[in-house]
């Protein structure tokens, strides 16, 4: 394992491919919700609890399993990744978790 570069694992290149994928997702609903912003459209409310939510969930499990790919150095200083998760858990204190904004995506369409 050392001494080698971590794409050259399968089973790490299938996650890293189901997260790419997420990440893709994540980016389209926050460009999504921008743009619904940006114009004043109706369900911008909406469209940002959608956009957080699914950003928040995903940004969460791909730096967890980021951290764990990299093993103990993932925690340290010597590499951002534990910056990055340190920074998508305050941002979900601070702007509202996966809980809130799905419970306020309930709320704004009437259940």
């Amino acid at each position: 394992q050392f001494g080698r570069p971590i794409g050259s694992f399968q089973a790490l290149k299938h996650r890293l491919a189901e997260h790419a994928a997420n990440l893709e997702g994540a980016k389209a609903a926050a460009a999504h919700a921008a743009r619904a912003v940006q114009v004043g459209a109706p369900d911008a409310a909406v469209a940002v609890s959608v956009a957080k939510s699914h950003c928040g969930r995903h940004a969460t499990e791909i730096i967890r399993d980021c951290v764990q790919m990299h093993g103990g150095i993932g925690v340290t200083d010597d590499l951002e990744i534990g910056f990055f998760l340190k920074r998508a858990r305050v941002a979900m204190q601070i702007l509202g978790d996966t809980g809130f904004h799905k419970n306020r995506y309930a709320t704004l369409n009437g259940y």
